[in-house]
């Protein structure tokens, strides 16, 4: 972890659950809050479920977060959700750029960088995620890879925004896979150099998670790496007793 930065723990629920189901998760996640004590929580439910998971949770100080947002402000984009939405809705951040929005719907470092642009000037905090997939790796290109992710989709006032990145490598995403702590520990650690020259006095402390894969069997190891300032927890957000686990993982 960095020191004097307080670790947050994001659960993505991405599209799962029926509005029951959420409820339910969300009551279990507060239910459980007592043995939580030394990091932030986020919950990010989909769009549908935001305002029955806060309210479930009683909007006790676990933030809510959007999975997604437009870079357009309003108008005529059918089924587009924007950051001033998301803000109204009680959310206090947003992840943008998860590997499944680039794959799956062709998103740049471009695009990326025009919501998080949106995200910054309706209030949001956006959490802007970055990974490789195994044929970078295994060639040797994921820490240039990352680098040039950074510098794509990170707008100038990112840092003093109070930016989040997340470090998710494609191939740990949801297999079971995770890189070695070495591997984390590099990797965050050029995250970290990248930041603090771009953004001198702020990327120092801007909060850097790992995600993919991680578990309770995992996170207290992975936590402890230098640069690593919490987790995106994807499957095992879905477990109520599994997501605070891994946030009880960080030291009180």
């Amino acid at each position: 972890m960095t020191p004097d930065v307080r670790p947050l723990i994001a659960g993505n629920w991405k599209m799962n659950g029926t509005l029951r189901e959420a409820a339910a998760l969300a009551e279990g996640v507060r239910a459980g809050l007592e043995g939580v004590r030394g990091a932030d929580l986020l919950i990010c439910p989909t769009f549908l479920h935001l305002h029955v998971a806060a309210a479930s949770m009683g909007w006790k100080p676990v933030a809510i977060g959007g999975q997604d947002c437009s870079a357009e402000a309003n108008g005529a984009h059918t089924g587009d959700v924007s950051a001033a939405m998301l803000a109204d809705a009680g959310c206090g951040y947003v992840i943008l750029g998860h590997s499944e929005r680039r794959a799956d719907h062709g998103e740049s470092d471009a695009l990326v960088q025009a919501k998080a642009r949106a995200a910054i000037a309706a209030g949001l905090i956006p959490i802007v995620c970055v990974g490789e997939t195994e044929a970078q790796r295994d060639s040797g290109e994921a820490e240039a890879v990352v680098a040039a992710q950074l510098a794509g989709s990170l707008p100038p006032d990112f840092a003093g925004a109070k930016g989040v990145v997340a470090y998710e490598p494609v191939w740990a995403i949801g297999t079971g896979r995770t890189p070695t702590n070495d591997d984390i520990a590099a990797m965050h650690g050029r995250m970290r150099a990248e930041l603090a020259g771009r953004f001198p006095g702020a990327g120092e402390t801007t909060r850097l998670l790992y995600g993919g894969s991680v578990k309770p069997s995992n996170a207290a190891a992975i936590l402890a790496l230098p640069n690593v300032d919490g987790a995106l927890v994807g499957g095992a957000s879905l477990k109520a007793e599994d997501f605070l686990a891994i946030a009880a993982a960080v030291p009180a």
